[in-house]
C-alpha cells in the first residue's frame, strides 16, 4: 500500500508548481535522522526560477529548522535510551561540550552527519527550546545561503534542462 502513493507524491512534489513545496518537504525531511541533503533541491529551484532566491531559502529555512525541531522533540523522548550508553568515556566528553555551550551549539545544526543527532541531544538535555530553535535556524540559512550563491557563482548560466534543441 505504501508503495503506491510514494511515486505519485514524488511525481506532484516534482512539478514546477509546487516548487517551494517540494523544497519544504526535503527540507524538512533533511533535517530528521534520515541521511539526504536538502541543497540540491533549493539549487534547483533557483536555477529554473531566479525570482524565488529569498523565498527559497526562507522556505528552506523555515522547514529545515521546524525538522531540527522535530528531531530536538525526537531526542527529548528518547531520553531514557541513552541512559544505557551513559557512562562511556566519548558520551562523556560529548556531554560535557554541550552543557558548556548550551543552546549555542545548535548553530552547528548545519552540519552534515553530525548536525541532526546534534538537535536530538539537546532535546535529550532539555536544553531550552527558543534558544536551541533561534540557533537552528541562523545556522541553517546561513549554510543554504552560502551553498546556494556559491553554486549560482559556480553555474551562472540558464538552466538548459527545459530547452529541447
Amino acid at each position: 500500500m505504501m508503495d503506491a502513493w510514494i511515486p505519485s507524491l514524488l511525481q506532484a512534489l516534482a512539478l514546477p508548481e509546487f516548487g517551494l513545496s517540494t523544497v519544504a518537504v526535503v527540507a524538512f525531511l533533511s533535517a530528521t535522522l534520515l541521511p539526504m541533503g536538502s541543497e540540491p533541491a533549493v539549487f534547483g529551484l533557483v536555477k529554473l526560477n531566479p525570482g524565488l532566491f529569498w523565498p527559497a531559502i526562507g522556505v528552506a529555512t523555515a522547514a529545515n529548522t521546524l525538522g531540527g525541531l522535530l528531531s530536538w522533540w525526537m531526542g527529548l523522548g528518547a531520553h531514557h535510551l541513552a541512559d544505557q550508553a551513559r557512562h562511556s568515556p566519548t558520551h562523556l566528553r560529548a556531554l560535557d561540550w554541550l552543557e558548556r555551550l548550551g543552546p549555542r551549539a545548535c548553530f552547528l545544526s548545519f552540519l552534515p552527519l553530525v548536525g541532526d543527532p546534534l538537535c536530538a541531544l539537546a532535546g535529550w538535555l532539555r536544553m531550552p527550546l527558543a534558544p536551541c530553535a533561534g540557533y537552528m535556524a541562523l545556522g541553517k540559512c546561513l549554510r543554504y545561503l552560502a551553498m546556494t550563491a556559491a553554486l549560482l557563482w559556480l553555474w551562472p548560466e540558464p538552466a538548459s534542462l527545459l530547452s529541447y534543441e
